[in-house]
């Protein structure tokens, strides 16, 4: 059956900036809904950038709405299959497979330039501004552009945090960062202790140990490999947190894991040290005059452990601000209990029940329609803010305790 989209056109222009997940479904799902959608992106070139990102079926239902299903079918063909491999989660010392989780069945339910949405490459958002009638962005070079809604799409350092908040918020360190690394499977595949993990098509394999776990995947049915390692650091952070990482720091964490590890490791020709980083919540994700609206990473960066960052920045894209907040909340909660889990894991419990170490897939998260739910809710909301008992001057919502995300 033809799809019912896109709608007639509304008449309202929307701004949208950033790239990225966010931002490329927030353009995309107001292009379908009618509205007119512009996307500015500081990076001068759209490209890959190294790293293994993960959408859950609730990511998976609006990939299948757009084009009739037709970016989904071209998405599963670039996408990491681990049907017949699974997830094999192995002790850190001695390497033994403790839980061989499978792979969900999966759920059939579960492009910007094809569409006509103009897309400004090259061009970074230096400030934000708003009245009662309009929103805009300001230019490196001064130059303002308006329309009826801006969304800050630009990660963590978005401008329009301090326009929405009305004072600049700092970074803080977690206590945890990532090494990640992405390179060809060259080396690994002359090494016999290794080439096993790119002679069997797509992998995944993950070392729990004390503080520390060690994820390592096989991609493209093969040639491409990836790793990433979570660990304690305390190291005090600035505005800057991402650096160039060193082989030998990462070889005194794997001291007395198995040495599987350090044979993966070894062969990485270079490596990005990341320091998760946290800051508190946003009592608000709307500005005063309600034009400039934050979502992903600028108004909730999550923790990778969680495995939702992509997922539930396309959410935002799909259903914004408060329809969105307390799901959100309690989403990236399970990035610190799934962390929790394997750092502080009770070995003799998972010799009794290898279950237990499993990464968690709850139900509330992956069945969840975005698009179903706010059509279901939005009268509801629309009407707690506009009904004359709302007073305009309180906060659209409740500040909260912080949460470690990344």
């Amino acid at each position: 059956m033809a799809s019912s989209y896109p709608k007639p056109p509304t008449g309202i222009s929307v701004l949208v900036v950033g790239a990225g997940f966010a931002g490329l479904t927030t353009a995309i799902e107001c292009h379908r809904h009618g509205h007119h959608a512009t996307i500015y992106e500081s990076f001068t070139t759209l490209k890959s950038l190294g790293d293994i990102i993960s959408f859950g079926a609730n990511g998976g239902r609006i990939f299948a709405r757009w084009s009739d299903g037709a970016i989904a079918a071209k998405l599963h063909s670039l996408s990491i299959d681990l049907t017949q491999y699974g997830f094999r989660i192995h002790k850190y010392d001695t390497g033994e497979v403790v839980y061989h989780q499978p792979t969900p069945p999966q759920n059939p339910e579960a492009p910007v330039d094809e569409l006509g949405i103009e897309i400004h490459l090259g061009r970074r958002v230096e400030g934000y501004f708003e009245d009662g009638e309009k929103a805009g962005i300001v230019l490196g070079v001064g130059e303002r552009v308006t329309a009826d809604i801006v969304i800050g799409a630009d990660g963590v350092r978005s401008k329009a945090r301090q326009l929405v908040l009305g004072f600049e918020d700092k970074p803080k360190s977690s206590g945890y960062a990532v090494w990640r690394a992405w390179f060809p499977n060259t080396d690994m595949i002359r090494d016999p202790r290794t080439s096993e993990f790119c002679s069997n098509g797509d992998t995944f394999n993950g070392w729990i140990g004390p503080d520390v776990h060690f994820l390592f995947s096989t991609i493209k049915n093969g040639p491409d490999c990836c790793w990433v390692l979570t660990h304690r650091d305390e190291h005090d952070i600035d505005e800057s947190w991402s650096f160039p990482g060193k082989l030998e720091d990462v070889y005194k964490v794997l001291e007395g894991w198995d040495p599987i590890c350090k044979a993966i490791v070894e062969k990485t020709p270079s490596l990005v040290d990341w320091k998760l980083v946290y800051r508190d919540p946003l009592p608000t994700w709307v500005s005063k005059h309600a034009r400039i609206l934050l979502v992903g990473d600028s108004a909730h960066p999550f923790l990778p452990t969680s495995a939702q960052g992509a997922t539930q920045a396309m959410e935002d894209g799909v259903t914004i601000a408060e329809i969105r907040y307390d799901r959100v909340r309690a989403v990236q909660k399970t990035g610190e209990t799934t962390r929790d889990i394997w750092h502080k894991t009770d070995w003799e419990k998972v010799a009794e029940d290898p279950k237990s170490i499993a990464f968690p897939r709850e139900d509330w998260i992956h069945q969840h329609d975005a698009e179903k739910h706010a059509e279901e809710v939005f009268d509801e909301i629309f009407k707690r803010f506009t009904g004359p008992e709302k007073d305009k001057n309180e906060p659209l919502l409740l500040k909260e305790e912080p949460v470690a995300v990344a």
